[in-house]
């Protein structure tokens, strides 16, 4: 293996939780040419998320390699649902919910990849033509006990929770997917290393050299636990202002930094390892934090953006009020309103509860002063500046 397959590799593997199989890679590689590298993407929401840009990173740094990407959009798939990680069947999407948010992919997608090394492709194009034969052919060529490997199947089987037939399809469409597009190399989440090796068996099936399979890990949500998810609320999505993606990257640990640095900074190995070193030397893990939250914000705006982001936050931590506040006006049914509907009504909190909490915790102000009586009311006429946490602000008057 000469010095430059050394470089890809150690490119390919960075951040990576498992590569299969290593050595099929090199031989593919010893070949000189573009992989084809295929990473697939059902649009079941109209935004992309860090936790997408995980996968779409690697790709970028594979075409930094010279390789060629295969950027799917599994508008047929999307309306099946992934079953990968679910106790329940999911509700399938309409096809006008799957072409809106495939619209908002591609727009959001070339801020990181480059589009003359980049093939944006639907898998309705061959899977639609696959038709009703092709699809049972397909079914034909696995048998239910294989995927009942699959731990998510096998739990919801043993726990009497129903699995739908379609269900079954989805990896092997997934698979069908590597087939057609003659891929060399498929990337995917740890979650997703069954359907991968699926493609794996079908194109054998289908005579071509089996694709090799890279996973890359989940990237966790700000709580540090769950899986970063819209649905969790534990997001940074990349469409965000850039206000919003910088607060909530400082807001995450010092210890999670390191991960999100890892999987999905574009700093070298040597820079990070000199912040690590920094770091451990007593220098303040803020610092570093800051840093990556305006590589972050400049990479999917700009880097104006990024430096206006960072006054921001420091005008906010400081307890300053930003000049950019929005103005609302609330309406009191009688002379003066409650302080938790007052949030609520503000768009500051999403429930009168969340609003009590907040105050519990100290996280609320009026006027810059902290609010600690939960029985506070503000007159009808007044305006006031309504703040909760460090990063929401209103200008709300009183009708």
């Amino acid at each position: 293996m000469n010095i430059e397959i050394s470089q890809q590799l150690a490119v390919i593997k960075r951040g990576a939780d498992e590569l299969l199989i290593e050595a099929e890679l090199v031989e593919k590689l010893k070949k000189g040419q573009p992989l084809r590298v295929k990473a697939g993407f059902d649009p079941t929401a109209p935004d992309l998320h860090l936790g997408h840009t995980v996968l779409i990173n690697k790709l970028r740094q594979l075409q930094e390699l010279g390789h060629h990407v295969l950027f799917l959009i599994g508008d047929f798939t999307g309306m099946i649902g992934d079953p990968t990680g679910k106790s329940a069947t999911r509700p399938p999407l309409t096809a006008e919910q799957v072409q809106e948010n495939a619209k908002s992919y591609t727009a959001q997608v070339f801020k990181i990849l480059k589009p003359e090394q980049t093939e944006v492709v639907f898998n309705s194009k061959w899977l639609t033509e696959l038709g009703a034969a092709g699809m049972l052919k397909l079914a034909a060529s696995h048998t239910v006990a294989r995927m009942l490997e699959r731990d998510d199947f096998s739990k919801r089987f043993k726990g009497n929770q129903p699995i739908a037939i379609h269900e079954f399809l989805y990896p092997l469409l997934q698979g069908y997917d590597s087939v057609a597009l003659s891929a060399d190399l498929e990337l995917g989440g740890t979650d997703q290393k069954f359907n991968l090796l699926m493609g794996r068996e079908l194109q054998k099936q289908a005579g071509q050299s089996p694709q090799c399979v890279l996973t890359m890990p989940l990237l966790e949500g700000l709580d540090g636990v769950n899986k970063m998810s819209k649905s969790l609320g534990n997001y940074i999505g990349i469409a965000e202002a850039p206000e919003i993606i910088f607060a909530k990257i400082m807001s995450i640990s010092d210890e999670l930094m390191w991960r999100y640095i890892e999987l999905l900074s574009f700093e070298s190995l040597e820079t990070i390892a000199q912040w690590k070193a920094d770091v451990a030397a007593g220098a303040n893990p803020r610092n570093v934090k800051v840093q990556f939250a305006q590589e972050v914000v400049t990479r999917f705006h700009s880097k104006e953006d990024a430096d206006k982001a960072l006054l921001d936050f420091q005008t906010r931590s400081k307890g300053g009020i930003p000049d950019d506040i929005p103005q609302v006006e609330v309406v009191a049914e009688s002379d003066a309103i409650g302080i938790a509907q007052l949030l609520k009504l503000a768009g500051l909190v999403v429930s009168t509860s969340e609003a009590f909490r907040s105050i519990e915790q100290g996280g609320v102000k009026l006027d810059g002063e902290k609010v600690t009586d939960k029985a506070l009311t503000v007159k009808k006429g007044s305006a006031v500046v309504a703040q909760v946490g460090k990063r929401k602000f209103a200008n709300v008057t009183i009708m």
